[in-house]
């Protein structure tokens, strides 16, 4: 009698992990067939929202952008204790080769600009990302002043140290 029981359980266990097997296999086969067969690239997507009759917008004939790496800065920080400094590397995006000549015949002012810009600034004016952003924006501002307006595309901070 035991036997029997045992020969039931061990059929049903042998029934419901091929139950479990199948049924896996034909979940996998029909998401295989809806990835390949019935759903739409990512690149048609786009395309199909786009009446024909709309002509795509001319491609600009664009000057590549050039970087300008500058000298490290080590600045005091405004701090009230006047303990803390600022180490940082700055590379410049200029919109085209002129732009960076013209950087370079005007180092000088640039430099003295952001040595006062960046020694003006307390820890808390330069610790959070939106702070860096800012600052970011601030030396572009103060570049396109001296160079003159839409030079500078962008800076990148490459090191950023606070002591």
């Amino acid at each position: 009698m035991a036997e029997e029981d045992a020969k039931k359980k061990g059929g049903k266990l042998k029934f419901i992990i091929i139950f479990v097997v199948l049924l896996a296999i034909l979940g996998g086969g029909g998401f295989v067939a809806w990835k390949f067969f019935l759903a739409q690239p990512a690149g048609e997507s786009a395309a199909s929202n786009t009446t024909e009759s709309e002509p795509a917008p001319p491609a600009k004939e664009m000057e590549p952008t050039q970087m300008v790496t500058l000298e490290p800065f080590v600045v005091n920080l405004a701090d009230p204790m006047g303990r803390r400094y600022l180490k940082l590397n700055i590379d410049v995006e200029v919109v085209n080769a002129g732009a960076a000549a013209d950087m370079g015949a005007s180092m000088s002012k640039i430099k003295d600009s952001l040595l006062i810009l960046l020694s003006s600034k307390t820890f808390g004016e330069i610790n959070g990302l939106e702070q860096k952003v800012e600052l970011k924006n601030e030396i572009v501002d103060r570049m396109n002043q001296i160079l003159g307006p839409g030079k500078i595309k962008t800076v990148y901070f490459t090191e950023f140290v606070v002591q």
